[in-house]
């Protein structure tokens, strides 16, 4: 025998027995990838997602999802009547976990494409060790866990979708309580960050159908001259009013910061000399039901509302009103249809407005939120 039939023949071998090896594994053993050149085990997983909307009345066409709080004042003929997709909400993601003497360190990469020009842009990259977390994931404050459930990839006014770096510590007290608290970077870009936002979070499991999370949020606002603290509080819930019918709420009350919640007017405004002469103070709330009808069809309907406190100063600081929000609302309704469990199809209708402290040059100061998204999505 030659060396390369030995060779192919060593080849042939090595697959056989990784055959049989499969074929006589338990049932129960993890489904992994494979092991990395450091020893850690990852699993790999993803989807690939086609989003669509039809936008009878709407934003910006550059943008494909929610901009409740910019859409025109009147109605504008570019961005009515348009169809617009995007498969860049597509993921990729890994998850790791390396066994230690002290404990399991685990990771997590996950990607999608939604950067600028549809470019590969980070969603999740942490380590975990015990009760530790360092990298980014979802913030301490604004978590998604309590939104009703949307089409759309931002979600609704009144909930908030947002990930920053940070360094987290969760404390489990009992099997129902736990409190977690975090140093969060919230990317603030009209903030010169000094210290990072302080958030905590208090989760509590009242029954088997009921559970809660209070949160709180402070960080401080900088200038060049001037500082400004701003905080925040959220309280979120969910209940299984019956096996196939889940309520979720999600309320929020915050002043001078707008990197955390989605959709608020300027956290604060400064003057000439880099003062800060006024802060943004709002509340927020979105509720939603969410009904399983059987295993392929649910639904949920929901509604999202955010009004902005009267402040006079800030109003008197604004340099154009028409950008300056009341309040802000959306309702929606959509529909998931699961034919084999890992595609899913699914239709939404979103109606919302805005009204603004100033009118446009048309009189209006309201502006429309109205289409139609569609999705399709492959997990595996």
């Amino acid at each position: 025998m030659n060396a390369q039939q030995q060779n192919q023949s060593e080849s042939l071998e090595k697959v056989q027995t990784f055959q049989k090896n499969l074929i006589s594994a338990p049932k129960d053993v993890k489904n992994t990838l494979g092991i990395t050149k450091g020893g850690a085990e990852f699993n790999f997983y993803g989807n690939v997602r086609l989003d669509g909307t039809y936008q009878i009345e709407g934003g910006s066409l550059a943008r494909m999802y929610n901009q409740i709080s910019t859409v025109p004042l009147s109605r504008e003929s570019s961005a009515s009547d348009v169809l617009k997709s995007t498969l860049a909400a597509t993921r990729l993601g890994l998850d790791f976990k390396t066994p230690t003497s002290t404990g399991s360190v685990g990771g997590k990469l996950e990607v999608d494409f939604l950067g600028a020009n549809d470019s590969l842009r980070i969603r999740h990259a942490y380590l975990t060790y015990n009760n530790w977390l360092i990298g980014q994931t979802w913030s301490n404050f604004a978590i998604p866990d309590y939104m009703p459930e949307s089409i759309d990839a931002l979600g609704y006014v009144g909930g908030s979708v947002k990930r920053d770096p940070q360094v987290r510590y969760t404390k489990k007290i009992n099997s129902q309580s736990s409190v977690v608290v975090a140093l969060e970077d919230p990317k603030d870009t009209s903030s010169k960050m000094r210290l990072p936002a302080l958030t905590m979070r208090l989760n509590q499991q009242f029954t088997s159908d009921f559970s809660i999370s209070l949160r709180g949020m402070v960080d401080e606002k900088r200038t060049n001259n001037d500082h400004e603290t701003a905080w925040g509080i959220g309280l979120g819930a969910k209940y299984d009013l019956l096996e196939n019918t889940v309520l979720k709420a999600d309320y929020y009350h915050v002043k001078g910061d707008s990197s955390f919640v989605s959709w608020t007017n300027a956290g604060f405004l400064v003057n000439t000399d880099q003062d800060i002469v006024a802060t943004n103070q709002f509340n927020s709330i979105t509720v939603g039901i969410t009904q399983q009808f059987n295993s392929k069809i649910r639904s949920t309907v929901g509604y999202g509302y955010m009004k902005a406190e009267k402040n006079n100063r800030y109003i008197d600081y604004s340099k154009n009103l028409t950008q300056v929000n009341k309040d802000l609302w959306q309702a929606w309704a959509n529909v998931f249809y699961t034919p084999v469990k890992p595609i899913s199809f699914g239709l939404e209708y979103v109606y919302g407005k805005r009204e603004a402290y100033g009118a446009d040059a048309q009189g209006s100061h309201t502006g429309i939120d109205n289409r139609f998204n569609v999705i399709a999505i492959y997990n595996f």
